[in-house]
């Protein structure tokens, strides 16, 4: 409880008023955030000023240089930020897929249906000239390949399925054509549907599904192991 004033009032508890301004400066940056992610891609970096995003978060400018100190900054965090709502959301629109093709299509359909991954790239493209500002950038994007990684073996695990490539290296390469096919999609004025279809061929197989020859062989490895073997044969 709060010490007592000489009123007889209970004065206000430091470390509850220290909860409710950190709570305060978390909700303003997500607002500034959210103004510059809308305003950045409509009108890109230069096309957008530090007056703008604040006015369209009901803040004052300096609020912005607080929090971001430049307006590069902001737009870095706000990429990689949307960036990784994509991940999120490319991961759950996969989770009610039943084949490894299905699998494939969830994410291809998912990340080509926004400009996320061309906002990210600019981020990218701006870290070239602000190595001050990499570190967020590398920080997003071994979340993307971590994240991946384990929403793939996941899934893997989950179905049966037989990957082609171990689950770090599926993430890394999904991520690297996902970038580079939607790039070149937006340079070259190409719809959601020609992008989905071009990742969709550049990616190919990433994993097959168990046939009923092989769930017979696994369960018979599987049976040998609280059993003695008869033919002398050993798993492969």
């Amino acid at each position: 409880m709060g010490s007592e004033t000489a009123s007889g009032m209970s004065a206000p508890d430091p470390k509850h008023a220290v909860r409710a301004t950190r709570s305060a400066g978390r909700k303003m940056r997500s607002l500034l955030l959210d103004a510059a992610s809308r305003l950045f891609k409509e009108r890109g970096l230069s096309g957008t000023s530090i007056s703008d995003i604040a006015a369209a978060a009901d803040a004052f400018p300096s609020q912005i240089t607080y929090y971001f100190r430049t307006k590069e900054a902001l737009f870095v965090e706000a990429a990689s930020r949307d960036m990784l709502y994509l991940a999120r959301a490319t991961e759950q629109a996969a989770l009610k897929a039943q084949t490894p093709r299905d699998y494939t299509h969830a994410l291809a359909e998912t990340v080509t249906a926004t400009d996320t991954v061309a906002f990210f790239a600019e981020a990218l493209t701006l870290t070239r000239r602000r190595q001050d500002l990499a570190p967020l950038v590398e920080r997003t994007i071994e979340r993307l390949h971590s994240e991946g990684a384990r929403a793939y073996a996941g899934q893997v695990e989950r179905h049966g399925w037989r990957s082609l490539r171990a689950p770090e290296e599926s993430s890394r390469r999904f991520w690297a054509i996902a970038i580079g096919v939607i790039v070149e999609g937006f340079a070259m004025g190409r719809g959601a549907e020609q992008m989905c279809r071009e990742l969709l061929r550049a990616l190919g197989e990433q994993a097959t599904s168990p046939s009923a020859n092989d769930g017979s062989r696994l369960r018979l490895v599987g049976d040998r192991d609280h059993s003695p073997s008869t033919d002398g044969e050993t798993s492969s």
